[in-house]
């Protein structure tokens, strides 16, 4: 076979030094760690207008499957939000990295065990994750199943993540393209105790090999659903095991890495209607969610009413998190300085990153900017 002399000319020379260039910044910005936030379709805050600078990653949240098929449903409100998502990111910042999320906490949960529990249901369900994440140009696919009922839907999860990884690799094998992401979002403890029937605990080693990682939601740890206040999102709560320093560790001790990991953070608080607007500290009674509320407050809705009604703002430190009171009205929530520390205690385990439920419920971006300099950028 005869050698091909290849000439080098000036513009061959720039193409690929530009490629060079132009791939180690990439990988610099994909070795950052992650910092993603999930974007809920059709909310207010429009995709192109996300500050994509504090993100490496931005999650579509949520296609739903269809009963019966197990092939994901596009709505047509789907496809126009789907679009202006895509869109709006690819203009706003390119190396963005985007991922179509499935399920979320108001899915049919029963559907997502019905889609594991059989081979044919998972590969069905698999094939048009993939079929759909490359027809709309996302970069990978996220499982939000809320939540594996028992232990064999725990170990049928496994099996999914397996084949679902074992199918990307394949699909990008022949398509010559980079494998899409798999990620799955999960109970903030390895083991689920406190919702269902029984403890039944995560497939640790599935998510080691086949996850590029996996996203504990480190909040919805107190709520309207007790009627005595509490945080959010503690990071440590030295009376219980419900806080997020016992759930990360959790996860470790049951085999996956700190690298897999990456840690929820809140955008939102809860609320309660305080029974006694007198006794208003952590752990005080309540007779449901406060007045005009669902149990829930966005972040700058909280800073809202805290400055209308002349709130009391207090700062614990042991839980590392914010509440505020007003009237019989309490919230519990973050707030920068909290986040701050959250962010600084992942990078000081080793963890991949973070993530926030949800863009469009910030104020001016000021605690997702506080979060990304924790980080570092």
């Amino acid at each position: 076979m005869a050698v091909q002399k290849i000439l080098i000319t000036p513009i061959l020379i720039f193409l690929i030094t530009h490629f060079a260039k132009s791939s180690s910044f990439e990988n610099q910005y994909l070795n950052r760690g992650v910092r993603s936030a999930y974007w809920p379709s059709g909310d207010d805050l429009s995709p192109s207008s996300i500050n994509t600078s504090y993100f490496t990653h931005i999650l579509y949240a949520f296609i739903q499957p269809e009963p019966i098929s197990y092939n994901l449903k596009i709505t047509k409100s789907d496809k126009k939000y789907v679009s202006q998502f895509i869109k709006g990111l690819r203009y706003r910042n390119p190396r963005v990295k985007t991922l179509l999320s499935i399920g979320g906490g108001g899915s049919n949960s029963t559907l997502f065990s019905e889609i594991a529990s059989q081979k044919q249901n998972r590969e069905i369900f698999i094939n048009s994750t993939i079929h759909v994440a490359r027809k709309y140009r996302f970069d990978g696919v996220d499982l939000d199943w809320e939540f594996p009922k028992d232990e064999k839907d725990m170990f049928n999860l496994g099996l999914l993540y397996e084949e679902w990884y074992n199918a990307l690799v394949a699909e990008a094998k022949v398509r010559r393209k980079s494998r899409l992401l798999l990620t799955s979002a999960v109970y903030y403890n390895s083991t689920i105790r406190l919702i269902g029937n029984g403890p039944r605990s995560y497939p640790a080693q599935e998510i080691k090999k086949y996850l590029d990682w996996a996203s504990p939601m480190c909040f919805d740890y107190h709520g309207a659903w007790a009627n005595n206040t509490g945080f959010n999102a503690a990071l440590y709560d030295p009376q219980s095991e419900i806080n997020t320093h016992f759930g990360i560790g959790s996860w470790i001790k049951w085999g996956v890495p700190p690298e897999k990991l990456v840690m929820g953070l809140a955008l939102y608080g809860r609320t309660w209607e305080l029974k006694d607007p007198n006794v208003n500290g952590v752990g005080a009674e309540a007779v449901g969610p406060a007045t005009d509320t669902d149990g829930s407050m966005n972040y700058d809705e909280i800073l809202k009413f805290n400055k209308e009604n002349g709130a009391n703002v207090v700062y614990d430190e042991v839980a590392v998190s914010f509440y505020s009171y007003a009237g019989i009205t309490w919230i519990g929530y973050d707030d920068g300085p909290s986040i701050t520390t959250k962010v600084g205690f992942a990078k000081s385990l080793g963890l991949q990153g973070y993530f926030f439920w949800a863009l469009g419920k910030d104020k001016d971006w000021s605690v997702t900017s506080q979060a990304s300099n924790a980080w570092g950028q």
